[in-house]
C-alpha cells in the first residue's frame, strides 16, 4: 500500500449515495512506470464535482483547484492513496472538469500530453478513452459505481492485496469482479448441480474449482474433463467406467469419471459438446441419485457428486432435460466487461512468466531481476482497446507476441511485426502505439529554473479522444464494409461511441468508421 494510504469505510455510506452518483466517470491508472503497484486505482468524478488538479505531491502554495485523489476500491470499502510520485509529473499537470458526461482535460505542466498517438493541449476523455503522459502514465476513461457493494458471503474474507490473485487464482478489482467473487460464494454455499456459462478462455474452470473449495465437498475430489476431448465411442466408459476383464480380458478396472468424484465435484467442460444420447445417460444419473452401471457390472452403483458443467454456448444448446437439471448458474464475464482489469492481469501474466521463463523474459527486467518487467505504455493502450474472442487466453497469447516481436529491453506493441508477417490474430482490434511527438508546439513546454513549468503555450483547438481526424491515408478494413443500417444501429447500440462502435462492427480502426459515416451522411453524439 502506497504510504500516507487510508481506508474511508463505504459499506454504511453507501445507502446513502443520490441514485445520479450511482455511478460515474472515473480515470483509472492502467501504466505507471515509476510507480507499477499502482495500476488498477481510480479516481472518481462526481457529478458538479469542479475542477480537479492532477499532479505530483502534495500541491504547491496558493494552488486553485481541489486534487485529484486516487482510491483502491474494494467492497464496503474505499482506500484513499498517496499522491502521485512519478518524477516526471508537475505538481499541476492536469486540470480535469467533467462536462456533460464526459472529462475535459487540458495540460498544465511540462510533461506532454499524448491522445490517441498525438500531442495535444486539450482532449475530451469518454469512457474507452486512454490518455497518455509521456513516459510518466496511462489513464483509462471508465465507468465505476461511486461504491462497490459490501460481500454478502463471510466465506471470502481475508482479501488478497490490492490487484494481486486471491486464494483461488483470480485476478480483478473491477466491480464484475467482485460481483463473480460474491456470486461463487454464494454458489458453493448450494449443494446443487451447476451450469458455468462464459466465453473461451474466461476462466470458467477456475471458477469451478473456487466453487469446489469454498464448498462443504472441498475434502473431496474435484475430477475435470473437457468433453469435447473424449472419443463418442468412449463416453460411456470414460463417464461410467468398467468392471475387471470387461469388454476384454486383463481389462483393469476403472471407477470411471462419476466414480472418481463420489464425494467431491465432476466438473465437465464443454458439456454441450456430449452429444443428445450421453446427455440422456448422464440425466439418469442426476435422477436417480448418482446411481449408474459401470460397462460390464451386473449391479449398480452409487457416487454422491456434485455435478458442474460449463458451456461457452448458449444455455440452451443442452439437451432441455439436463439443462433443466443443472439448476444453478453461473456467468463468468469475458474481458469485455471487464477491461479495467487488463493492467492487472498483464502484471500477472508477466510475473509468471519470469517465473516459468526467466532466460527468456532476462531481458525485460531491470538489473538485480527483483523489479517488474518492463513495459511500454503502448502495449497497455493497445490491449485495452481490442476486442476479445478467447479472453485470458487471448491476452496470454498476445502478451508472448508481443515479447517475441520486441527489439529492446521493454515489451512493446509493434503491429507490423505481430500482426502483419505474423498473421491476424482473432477478434484482434485496432492497435494505439506510443508515438514520438516534438517537444515544440503542442506536445512540449518551457520549464523554469525551479523545475515546475512555465505558462503554458496558447491553447490549442480542443481534441475529443474519440472524434480526431483520419490519417491522410487510412487502411482499408479487412472485411465486407458494413451497410449505412448496419452502421447506425452499431452507433446507436454504442450511444455514440465511435471506437466501440468500430469495434463491433470488425473494422480495422475508427478511423475507417467516420469514413464511412461521411459516406452515408450519418453524425455521432461523440462527435459533438
Amino acid at each position: 500500500m502506497p504510504e500516507g494510504s487510508s481506508t474511508l469505510d463505504a459499506g454504511s455510506a453507501s445507502a446513502a449515495v443520490p441514485a445520479e452518483r450511482a455511478e460515474v466517470l472515473a480515470l483509472m491508472i492502467a501504466w505507471a512506470p515509476a510507480e507499477p503497484d499502482r495500476a488498477g486505482e481510480v479516481a472518481l468524478f462526481e457529478p458538479e464535482g469542479g475542477a480537479r488538479i492532477l499532479g505530483r505531491g502534495e500541491p504547491a502554495g496558493g494552488a486553485g483547484g481541489e486534487r485529484v485523489v486516487f482510491v483502491r476500491q474494494r467492497p464496503g470499502a474505499q482506500q484513499r492513496t498517496a499522491p502521485l510520485a512519478s518524477p516526471g509529473l508537475s505538481r499541476e499537470q492536469l486540470r480535469v472538469t467533467l462536462e456533460h458526461g464526459a472529462l475535459r482535460v487540458q495540460r498544465l505542466g511540462k510533461c506532454p500530453m499524448e491522445v490517441g498517438g498525438e500531442g495535444v493541449e486539450r482532449c475530451t476523455l469518454r469512457p474507452g478513452d486512454a490518455l497518455l503522459l509521456r513516459g510518466q502514465l496511462l489513464l483509462l476513461c471508465t465507468r465505476r459505481p461511486w461504491a462497490i457493494e459490501p460481500l454478502r458471503s463471510a466465506s471470502l474474507a481475508g482479501a488478497p492485496p490490492f490487484g494481486a490473485a486471491d486464494r483461488f487464482g483470480i485476478v480483478g478489482e473491477s466491480p464484475a469482479v467482485w460481483r463473480l467473487r460474491d456470486r461463487i460464494a454464494w454458489t458453493a454455499s448450494v449443494d446443487e448441480h451447476t451450469l458455468v456459462l462464459g466465453g473461451s478462455g474466461s476462466g470458467k474452470e477456475l471458477c469451478a474449482r473456487a466453487v469446489h473449495a469454498l464448498s462443504a465437498r472441498a475434502r473431496g475430489p474435484f475430477i475435470a474433463r473437457s468433453a469435447a476431448t473424449i472419443p463418442e465411442s468412449l463416453i460411456d466408459a470414460e463417464l461410467f467406467g468398467n468392471v475387471k476383464g470387461y469388454p476384454n480380458p486383463g481389462m483393469p478396472e476403472r471407477p470411471g469419471l462419476v466414480g472418481a468424484a463420489s464425494g467431491g465435484t465432476l466438473f465437465l467442460d464443454e458439456i454441450g459438446e456430449l452429444p443428445q444420447e450421453l446427455q440422456a445417460n448422464l440425466l439418469r444419473v442426476l435422477d436417480e441419485g448418482g446411481e449408474y452401471h459401470a460397462l460390464g457390472a451386473s449391479s449398480a452403483r452409487r457416487s454422491s457428486f456434485r455435478l458442474i458443467g460449463a458451456t461457452n454456448r448458449d444455455a440452451s444448446a443442452l439437451k432441455h432435460d439436463l439443462g433443466a437439471r443443472l439448476v444453478v448458474r453461473l456467468e463468468v464475464p469475458g474481458l469485455d466487461e471487464r477491461r479495467d482489469d487488463i493492467p492487472l492481469l498483464v502484471r500477472h501474466l508477466l510475473a509468471r512468466a519470469v517465473e516459468k521463463s526467466p532466460e527468456a523474459m532476462r531481458r525485460f527486467l531491470p538489473a538485480g531481476g527483483a523489479a517488474e518487467p518492463r513495459v511500454k505504455a503502448g502495449l497497455l493502450s493497445h490491449l485495452l482497446a481490442r476486442r476479445y474472442a478467447t479472453n485470458i487466453r487471448e491476452l496470454t497469447a498476445l502478451l508472448w507476441q508481443a515479447m517475441s516481436a520486441s527489439a529492446g529491453d521493454a515489451i512493446e506493441w509493434r503491429g507490423d511485426a505481430i500482426e502483419g508477417r505474423g498473421g491476424a490474430i482473432e477478434g484482434r482490434g485496432d492497435a494505439i502505439e506510443e508515438r514520438s511527438v516534438a517537444l515544440e508546439g503542442r506536445g512540449g513546454g518551457a520549464t523554469r529554473s525551479d523545475g515546475e513549468a512555465a505558462p503554458a503555450p496558447p491553447a490549442a483547438p480542443e481534441v475529443s479522444a474519440g472524434d480526431r481526424p483520419p490519417p491522410a491515408e487510412p487502411s482499408p478494413p479487412e472485411a465486407p464494409e458494413p451497410s449505412a443500417e448496419e452502421v447506425r444501429a452499431s452507433l446507436e447500440r454504442h450511444r455514440g461511441n465511435v471506437t466501440r462502435a468500430a469495434q463491433a462492427l470488425g473494422l480495422s480502426s475508427r478511423y475507417v468508421l467516420y469514413r464511412l459515416m461521411k459516406r452515408y451522411g450519418i453524425g455521432s453524439e461523440e462527435g459533438g
